[in-house]
């Protein structure tokens, strides 16, 4: 493992407090933080991180309905995922991502998911602060949720923005390893992957939890080993366990405790998430 990456992971552990620090594996380069990401953002250093993959709020809990196992119900992911307005909604975008940005380094990347709510104000944001857009991605979900009010598509997609830190950036792609993996074809950008498998929800469910194949490809598509991987919306954890099992290093950052301990409990026990990735 990269021993300059080692001594930035240790020094950052050291200067968070114990109350701070939920999780720390044995080796010391996984991290699970409680706070907000703006707050613990600022206490990394400058360009010391590589890859970010970030699942911000999609403020999608305002009334709305959706159908879950088969019955109508209503969407309300927590207070966090309440809009706020256009506007504090695209400021909220503005500053997170300016952190990513600072956090950086200068050929890092950072991938955003969102759906239709959200993702326009990503993108415009990450024009305003000079990020290099390289890709949208659109995963196709395969086994959407039905459309229960018969009056639109059937939502089956969700958009995934990749970008470089600034327009210098020389950013890494394992092209070989993508084309290998389609069967020597190039890897275009629509994904059809599955939602998490129950093996990936052993220890509880989050609302927003991502499948270990998505973080799975975007990570070897995008890192190192050894490299430094952020998600400052860590959530169920799918991306530190897709991290660690790729020998990557990681901070996750997470406000609500109950999130941290399903990740935590999902890093000490990754069995049902190596048997879904051997299944991508």
């Amino acid at each position: 493992m990269n021993t300059m990456m080692n001594a930035e992971v240790s020094a950052f552990g050291a200067a968070n407090s114990t109350d701070n620090l939920h999780y720390v594996s044995d080796s010391g380069q996984q991290m699970l933080v409680q706070g907000d990401c703006l707050e613990v953002m600022a206490r990394l250093p400058a360009e010391s991180v590589d890859l970010i993959f970030a699942d911000p709020p999609y403020f999608l809990s305002n009334g709305g309905v959706t159908c879950q196992s088969g019955k109508m119900v209503k969407v309300d992911k927590g207070s966090w995922d309440r809009s706020r307005g256009v506007e504090a909604n695209h400021e909220l975008n503005l500053a997170w991502l300016r952190a990513c940005q600072r956090v950086l380094k200068a050929d890092g990347t950072i991938f955003v998911s969102g759906t239709r709510h959200v993702i326009f104000s990503v993108g415009f944001a990450m024009q305003q602060l000079g990020y290099k857009l390289l890709n949208d991605i659109a995963w196709f979900k395969v086994t959407p949720p039905p459309n229960l009010s018969c009056r639109y598509f059937t939502h089956a997609t969700e958009t995934i923005l990749w970008a470089a830190r600034d327009a210098g950036s020389k950013h890494y792609f394992d092209y070989p390893l993508m084309k290998e993996e389609n069967g020597g074809k190039q890897m275009k950008s629509l994904w059809s992957i599955k939602p998490p498998y129950k093996s990936e929800k052993r220890f509880g469910k989050h609302p927003t939890q991502k499948p270990v194949a998505l973080l799975s490809r975007i990570i070897r598509a995008a890192s190192r080993p050894g490299d430094l991987v952020l998600d400052p919306f860590n959530g169920s954890g799918t991306t530190a366990v897709v991290a660690a099992a790729l020998d990557r290093a990681f901070v996750g950052v997470e406000l609500e405790k109950q999130y941290l301990e399903l990740a935590a409990s999902r890093l000490r026990d990754p069995a049902g998430d190596l048997e879904a990735m051997a299944r991508a």
